[in-house]
């Protein structure tokens, strides 16, 4: 799954590990949904997307169609 994670960190200069702090995980796991590597649970997506302002739709990419036919 892709994200805008690492960007919207970026933003506002947070280290991956004060990222993991306001969200309350460790910083290898900041860096594993960065990379990919790892896709978050709903909880941590809602939280993710209530920390930055955004819909999780807005953060959060699948790769998959928009759902219109």
């Amino acid at each position: 799954m892709e994200n805008r994670l690492k960007i919207l960190r970026a933003e506002r200069d947070w280290s991956q590990a004060e990222l993991g702090g306001h969200l309350g995980v460790s910083r290898q796991a900041v860096n594993a949904i960065e990379t990919g590597k790892y896709d978050p649970s709903l909880p941590l997506a809602f939280r993710i997307a209530r920390l930055f302002g955004q819909p999780i739709e807005e953060i959060f990419d699948d790769g998959g169609s928009d759902g219109t036919a």
